[in-house]
């Protein structure tokens, strides 16, 4: 696969209104064709929309390409909670397999655990779909230390999705250790803290009234001022190179293991271009070193989620 994927939610959902249809399929073949072969969506991302974009955009091309998508909330909505049973997996398996115009799914995702299935229920039912030949591979996001091990005991994990950037390093601590203890792939979504670390976005940013942002914490007027100095790192860091902040940040993210893989997301050729430049920027050890000591030295302000998305959050 690529070393670096596509996130396909903005297309959709999550960061203002959805783009126009025959925009987001030339920005997805756009993508392909300039080398990149690991798309990521989700029945959530609008409810089948999204993974319907990504089928209609590389079905021409299915056999060259790795397509992620997830199930685990009800209904297809993130407002509505979790549901991993069984049964439930088994619907957004044939419901994803439809929309993407596929007779498999490249890795199915539990996007988030469910407190009320055991996680090697969800394994095994994965597990048989493997069997069925439905599914490929099985991941989980946002899952913790025991909900990885107890899973990936049943069916081995070939990746997990979560946030990680220079704006969140929290899977530094544990969950890279044991991925790398496990052999399990890492996918950090957000590599670019939702768009934060482009450098494009301030305390007078205002962000559209669908943007999830403004329920982020971490993303308030007040915080966002506070958290500039991680920006003027980047930036500093980035004229020395002759680079942009988001090429810097994404090559950090590469230059940690080699078996990640970030999947940043854009609505523009330009930002694509962009973030595809930052795969093929060196980042040396003394750089690497000077980097991870400036980020030592930074104290972010915010949470991510509000206390109203426990959901969103790792078990």
């Amino acid at each position: 696969m690529s070393e670096l994927g596509f996130g396909c939610m903005g297309l959709s959902v999550g960061y203002g209104p959805a783009i126009n249809e025959n925009d987001a399929i030339v920005l997805l073949q756009k993508a392909y064709e300039s080398g990149v072969t690991f798309f990521d969506t989700a029945e959530v991302y609008g409810q089948g929309t999204n993974e319907e974009l990504v089928g209609k955009a590389l079905r021409h091309v299915r056999d060259k390409v790795i397509i992620a998508t997830k199930f685990g909330f009800k209904n297809g909505k993130v407002t509505d909670g979790v549901n991993s049973r069984p049964e439930r997996i088994r619907q957004v398996a044939e419901n994803s397999l439809r929309n993407l115009q596929t007779d498999y799914i490249d890795l199915f995702y539990q996007h988030r655990v469910d407190p009320d299935v055991p996680v090697e229920d969800v394994a095994g039912t994965v597990k048989d779909l493997i069997a069925e030949g439905k599914v490929k591979h099985f991941g989980m996001s946002e899952a913790s230390v025991p909900s990885i091990r107890n899973a990936h005991a049943v069916q081995p994990l070939a990746a997990l999705q979560s946030e990680y950037s220079m704006f969140w390093r929290e899977p530094e601590k544990e969950i890279i250790p044991l991925l790398e203890e496990l052999g399990i792939g890492f996918v950090p979504f957000s590599p670019l803290g939702k768009g934060f670390l482009t450098g494009k976005i301030n305390a007078d940013t205002e962000f559209d009234k669908t943007d999830a942002r403004n329920l982020f914490p971490r993303y308030s007027k007040e915080n966002r001022g506070a958290n500039q100095t991680i920006v003027d790192l980047l930036t500093k860091i980035a004229v020395e190179h002759n680079a942009t902040p988001a090429q810097i940040a994404l090559a950090w993210l590469l230059a940690q293991k080699p078996w990640i893989a970030p999947i940043p997301g854009t609505t523009k050729v330009t930002r694509l271009e962009e973030n595809i430049g930052g795969a093929n920027l060196f980042l040396n050890d003394d750089d690497l070193a000077n980097i991870h000591k400036a980020l030592d030295n930074i104290s972010l302000q915010g949470e991510r989620y509000p206390p109203s998305m426990a959901d969103l959050q790792a078990r």
